[in-house]
């Protein structure tokens, strides 16, 4: 793709493994200078040594709790002292769900997903709002998800944190367009070390599930999430915001069944 975002610099969180991975490579394959936030530091280490051998870019690691308020807060302040004082990019990717029947979540399960997928986000961009501001250039992609625009049975509470994380995203390019900021979502289907592992122990959910994507197969993370997320990233997507961006191979259209097993 070039070197779109030369110059540029990124902070991904998540960025160790699957999605973000995916995405994090492509802006360090794109020119960008990247932070790899990730809650096994060990992990953003590996990652962070990995772009700087393979495509020469600047890359750092912090092992960070997304869900911990403190903790996001010093996460954007160190990657803007990491990137030499700038941060261009900001990419939410880090998240998590934990299947259970709707009826079975308690008030702590509900908050917990808040805090991991909702409240990182928020707080993520609330911290890095000054600098982009500063800057007149900024660029948020959240992750958003096909659990929650396609309201996948036994993920409540991880559907309506990422569906919060939209409108979050919807009204900060809003407010903070006339700063040079765009803010947009991404709802990936891709594969993840995880996601493998699941559909290696249960062929029947992947089969099921390949059937119902126009595309006939699995996204990978990083040669088809990533290149859309460095378009966004770029001069070029300066005039797109406030979307969400189905990069779905097409599974979004119809809704695509996920019934996980859980206990009554």
């Amino acid at each position: 793709m070039g070197k779109l975002l030369e110059g540029r610099t990124a902070l991904v969180t998540g960025g160790g493994q699957g999605v973000g991975q995916g995405i994090a490579r492509a802006l360090a394959e794109a020119g960008a200078d990247i932070v790899i936030a990730q809650r096994r530091g060990e992990e953003a280490e590996r990652e962070a040594a990995w772009l700087r051998d393979t495509y020469g870019v600047q890359a750092f690691a912090q092992a960070v709790d997304v869900s911990k308020a403190d903790e996001v807060d010093r996460m954007v302040s160190l990657a803007v002292e990491q990137l030499g004082g700038r941060l261009d990019i900001l990419v939410n990717n880090a998240g998590g769900s934990f299947p259970k029947r709707l009826e079975n979540h308690t008030d702590e399960d509900m908050a917990g997903s808040f805090d991991l997928n909702y409240w990182s986000a928020f707080r993520a961009m609330r911290a890095a709002f000054p600098v982009m501001k500063a800057q007149r250039y900024g660029r948020i992609i959240n992750l958003g998800s096909l659990n929650g625009v396609n309201a996948h049975m036994f993920t409540v509470a991880y559907n309506a944190s990422k569906e919060a994380v939209r409108a979050l995203t919807r009204t900060a390019a809003v407010e903070w367009g006339p700063h040079g900021i765009t803010c947009n979502i991404i709802c990936p289907s891709a594969t993840s070390p995880l996601a493998i592992e699941y559909f290696e122990a249960n062929p029947e959910m992947a089969t099921a599930i390949l059937q119902q994507v126009p595309a006939g197969r699995f996204g990978d993370s990083t040669k088809d999430i990533g290149p859309v997320s460095v378009f966004l990233a770029s001069e070029g997507g300066g005039y797109v915001t406030g979307n969400t961006f189905f990069v779905d191979g097409g599974g979004h259209i119809n809704g695509v069944s996920w019934r996980p097993a859980v206990e009554d």
